[in-house]
């Protein structure tokens, strides 16, 4: 697939994983590992996956956030995850964010945006592709 290392899990901290394909994706990671204070931000692409508690399928469907005792969750439940983790007015965000009612429109607002991502600033034509159909990466 590429010749970049994979990151080794680490357990005891948490983790987000999100399609390094998509340049809308890589932005908003990007966002929150400098935002929020994320050390461990990775590309699915990147990981070995069989060592996580995710599939290639789970990480190419929405971004997956790793607790540190391995519990995952997947879409707007990752992005609360991470708000939570961030603590301070981000984690009260997140708090927010999972409050009934709340965060089945956060899953509206999250399934819109992953539908939408290649018309999003820092999206590109390939990022609306699924896997399957994205241009192979090239082997250095």
């Amino acid at each position: 697939m590429n010749d970049r290392p994979a990151p080794q899990s680490d357990p005891g901290r948490p983790l987000l994983i999100f399609d390094g394909d998509c340049g809308f994706c890589t932005s908003s990671a990007r966002f929150g590992q400098r935002m929020l204070g994320l050390e461990h931000v990775e590309p699915w692409q990147f990981l070995d996956l069989d060592q996580l508690p995710v599939t290639e399928a789970q990480c190419d469907e929405a971004v997956q956030w790793v607790e540190a005792d391995g519990t995952v969750a997947s879409a707007q439940y990752a992005v609360i995850g991470c708000l939570r983790h961030a603590g301070g007015v981000w984690g009260v965000l997140g708090r927010i964010m999972a409050l009934p009612g709340v965060h089945q429109f956060a899953g509206v607002i999250y399934r819109w945006t992953a539908r939408n991502r290649g018309r999003l600033p820092g999206g590109t034509p390939a990022c609306s592709l699924p896997a399957a159909d994205r241009p192979a990466r090239d082997q250095d």
